[in-house]
């Protein structure tokens, strides 16, 4: 699984124009699920997100996870982060999850999220979305459960 976590003051998610997930401060979490990925990589993603300490404290520190900040998630499935663009112009999606397999575990990292509280927004899957976020700091960290050591 691959993750880009923004840092985001207010973030939403609309579909055929009607707002379908909202959050004030918290992260936004673009999720591409990759072939061979399992329950233990959405487990492992969710629970480093959750415990990414990447909101300011009370000197302006980067000390503070997303419970200890009170924030949220508008976590969005996007299987183009996926894409490999190293030949060519037009990237090849072929190591992308099965649309089948991805919904799954992109729920099953939803599903991690909430239980550790955390209060999670989302899109729809496979839907044409379109994300409106204001990035805070800007904060954006790059995650990939096969590159956890």
């Amino acid at each position: 699984m691959r993750a880009v976590i923004q840092r985001s003051r207010a973030a939403q998610v609309t579909v055929d124009e009607q707002i379908v997930g909202q959050i004030d401060r918290g992260l936004v979490v673009l999720l591409g699920v990759e072939q061979g990925d399992t329950p233990a990589d959405a487990q492992w993603m969710a629970e480093k997100v959750c415990g990414l300490r990447i909101f300011d404290d009370d000197r302006g520190k980067m000390n503070l996870d997303l419970a200890d900040a009170g924030g949220s998630i508008l976590a969005i499935s996007q299987f183009t982060l996926l894409g490999d663009a190293r030949k060519g112009r037009r990237p090849s999606f072929v190591s992308a999850a099965d649309p089948a397999t991805g919904n799954q575990l992109f729920d099953s990292f939803v599903g991690a999220l909430r239980i550790h509280g955390v209060n999670v927004a989302t899109g729809v899957f496979r839907a044409d979305m379109q994300v409106t976020l204001v990035n805070d700091g800007p904060v954006t960290i790059l995650l990939d459960s096969r590159k956890k050591f």
